[in-house]
């Protein structure tokens, strides 16, 4: 028997991780409290997606703990032991702005949840492939000191740095500002890092630019695509914080993240790092956004310009993929950030339907 254990089940990577997996045979263990709901409100609830795993899923095993509790997590890790090959770690208080209410909850979620999964992990499962869910926001608002160059439509890097081509893992994580949810996550990240050079263990640190996909449960503080596409579909009035909304994202589909993560897991590494995300094929800025969102739903969307951007915010962020893809030269991206909206919008569409 071949399980997968994945974190964060009810969110955008998890649930695309239990379908994926599970496809190819896996029993899957999913553990997720919907904590979603608490940080951002009841439209941000994931019970949907759990529910809906539940339902389609046959080899789908659900667990409602809270990953800070090692006791419960113990006892999952317990009873699977080495059948456990796969563990990915997607489960995380994900906002800047929430963590500066709460940051008890906030680093107590991020870092000692993912240190009660690799020390579970390595005293259980030691052999297996452990997958983290990082961010880009590991690398604070060193970005916002790169060169860059006000347009039309967006912020652009100077054509003739060396970061032309993406933002590379290289770039220094210390000495900037963060946000309390960017050093929570720092933690969980060196962790994983940690783990996998001091104990040997194959475990992989994916710091993703923007994840996206229709399973995302945007809400204003999380989700860039989800939740601009669920404004213009509905008339919701969209905020734009600071930049000019000329900030740029690179934008992936959670499907092709799933796809990285298989790879990885089929020809694991130590201790390994990658920035993942569109790279130069998939990005937008605030602006774009809105208007491929526009186009897509036939509305002209109602927008409030916020002049204050969030601490810890980037202008621009376009990820480096070329160490993955030269470590792992199979995977492609099947989205483009205009199908990614539009499966955004036609999922908005059933919802208000139904």
């Amino acid at each position: 028997m071949i399980v997968t254990l994945i974190t964060g089940t009810g969110g955008l990577v998890g649930s695309e991780a239990v379908k994926y997996f599970h496809k190819l045979g896996h029993v899957v263990i999913g553990i997720d409290n919907d904590m979603r709901k608490h940080f951002f409100g009841n439209e941000a609830s994931t019970e949907w997606n759990i529910t809906e795993l539940k339902k389609k899923y046959s080899r789908y095993i659900h667990y409602s703990n809270d990953i800070r509790d090692n006791n419960a997590i113990e006892k999952i890790f317990s009873e699977y032991g080495r059948d456990i090959k796969l563990v990915i770690h997607a489960a995380a208080q994900p906002s800047h702005d929430w963590a500066a209410k709460d940051p008890f909850a906030d680093f107590s979620i991020n870092a000692n949840g993912t240190l009660n999964l690799l020390e579970n992990t390595r005293l259980h499962a030691p052999d297996s492939v452990f997958i983290f869910t990082s961010t880009n926001k590991v690398y604070g608002d060193k970005p916002n000191q790169l060169p860059l160059i006000e347009q039309d439509t967006r912020w652009e890097i100077d054509p003739e740095h060396e970061y032309r081509d993406g933002i590379p893992e290289t770039m220094a994580i210390d000495q900037c500002t963060h946000s309390l949810f960017g050093a929570s996550k720092v933690a969980a990240d060196i962790l994983t890092q940690e783990y996998g050079r001091y104990f040997g263990m194959k475990t992989g640190v994916f710091r993703g630019g923007c994840l996206t996909g229709p399973n995302h449960s945007g809400a204003e503080l999380h989700g860039f695509l989800a939740y601009l596409m669920k404004c213009a579909a509905s008339g919701q009035e969209y905020s734009v914080f600071g930049y000019k909304g000329k900030q740029v994202r690179d934008n992936l589909h959670s499907f092709d993240l799933i796809k990285a993560f298989h790879l990885f897991y089929e020809a694991p590494r130590i201790g390994e790092v990658y920035n993942i995300g569109g790279g130069r094929e998939n990005n937008c800025s605030m602006k774009e956004a809105i208007e491929i969102s526009e186009k897509i739903s036939g509305k002209k969307m109602r927008c409030n310009y916020v002049k204050r951007h969030r601490t810890g915010d980037h202008i621009w962020w376009v990820s480096d993929i070329s160490k993955f893809r030269e470590h792992y030269p199979k995977w492609k991206q099947d989205y483009t950030i205009e199908k990614i909206l539009e499966e955004v919008f036609e999922r908005n569409i059933s919802i208000n339907k139904s």
